[in-house]
């Protein structure tokens, strides 16, 4: 054991026991909150807890009686939130550097991992570099692409540069796409890295299509269900899904719609769209039943870092109809597993919508092929591929 003095501060350093890393994985979103961040973060944390790695993950409390859980080789610390504007169902991390100190000091880990990159993680990047520990962090959410959405437009370049600063003070920044790495190198931010997102492929599966859920839809053996997933809000461009709808009504009179999720514009879209299935959030075993029951997944958004939605549809043999962007670009294969548009060519994605609706062997020789792209994503795979990425930043530490 040995004592280190790092800005009088007292640091008790305990050599982990190799190839195990303590790992302190900070997050402001977590299970049971239902997000493609909570979602992919909790897989992703599994996976490195089954590589006999030790994981103290640092979130927010969600309600009044959480309880921090602790196993073998796992446990978490709870921290102060609020609501987040516009999403009251997830908490925002409130700042917490002292506390995060004290807990680092005590047991100090080797690495830290951010994922995101609110007051909580602001709060963990500035006590990970006062103890001068290495930091390494995620890029989950378009936060300055939202901002648009939301009337504060003139926010989009404050929001970038606090994000690339952000960034920049950690190791190295992972994201999930090739395209969005390049955009924000583009945009002065360093040492990015891809690494993609897994999907449960034994989760979401052919198999699971339901009959009988495809009748309480209303759907027969020859209609077309076309079926949305993620939350009903304004960057998710859910105005082109049921323009898409419509435009496929007009050539095939059977097509429903179905949308999974909940939201702000809920009530609205029902007052557009009476007659499509509001699901509201389903917990993931039905989600996945839902996947396999229906026919064509609609993605109309622009603003996703990845869009986890994609892959799990792609696994259940569901084809695809998205914008050329974010998981779709990777993993979509245009007249393969399903189809691509140029972004924001909201009238090709129309066209499209348009020309399916008269092809349903067409959409059925999608559906078979949309599974084999994504077989790959095994949540192991990506596990090994992030503890490598640890193993390197913990044993080149930037003072």
């Amino acid at each position: 054991m040995t004592t280190v003095h790092s800005d009088q501060i007292v640091v008790e350093e305990y050599p982990a026991t190799s190839p195990s890393l303590r790992l302190s994985v900070v997050t402001e979103t977590w299970p049971p909150e239902i997000n493609g961040v909570s979602l992919t973060l909790s897989r992703l944390v599994q996976g490195l807890c089954a590589r006999n790695h030790q994981v103290q993950l640092i979130r927010p409390r969600q309600t009044r009686v959480d309880q921090a859980l602790r196993h073998s080789g796992f446990e978490e610390v709870l921290m102060r939130g609020m609501p987040i504007p516009r999403y009251p169902e997830l908490k925002l991390g409130l700042p917490g550097k002292r506390a995060l100190i004290q807990a680092w000091t005590l047991r100090r880990p080797d690495l830290v991992h951010i994922a995101t990159e609110g007051p909580l993680g602001w709060s963990a990047l500035q006590a990970a570099r006062r103890l001068r520990l290495p930091v390494t962090s995620d890029f989950r959410t378009n936060f300055h692409a939202y901002s648009q959405h939301y009337g504060v437009g003139w926010l989009r370049k404050p929001i970038v540069a606090y994000l690339r600063k952000f960034h920049n003070l950690t190791q190295l920044t992972m994201v999930p796409t090739q395209a969005l790495r390049a955009e924000l190198m583009n945009s002065g931010f360093q040492n990015v890295q891809v690494v993609a997102r897994g999907v449960d492929t034994q989760l979401f599966n052919p198999a699971r299509r339901s009959e009988a859920l495809r009748a309480s839809w209303g759907a027969q053996a020859h209609s077309l269900v076309l079926l949305v997933v993620g939350r009903l809000a304004a960057e998710k461009n859910l105005d082109m899904a049921l323009r898409a709808f419509e435009a496929m009504r007009a050539k095939h009179a059977d097509v429903k719609l179905v949308f999974v999720g909940d939201g702000p514009l809920r009530e609205p879209l029902r007052q557009r769209c009476p007659q499509a299935v509001f699901a509201g959030m389903r917990p993931q075993d039905e989600l996945a039943t839902y996947y396999a029951s229906a026919d064509v997944f609609l993605f109309p958004s622009v603003t996703e870092t990845f869009g986890n939605v994609t892959v799990e549809a792609l696994a259940s043999g569901l084809p695809v109809l998205a914008f050329d962007t974010a998981a779709a670009a990777d993993w979509v294969r245009h007249d393969g597993n399903g189809w691509l548009v140029p972004v924001d060519d909201d009238a090709a994605y129309l066209r499209a919508a348009e020309d399916l609706a008269g092809q349903p062997a067409r959409i059925a020789q999608a559906g078979a092929r949309a599974r084999a792209q994504v077989a790959q994503l095994d949540w192991q795979q990506i596990a090994h591929q992030v503890e490598n990425l640890f193993l390197r930043a913990a044993s080149n530490v930037t003072p």
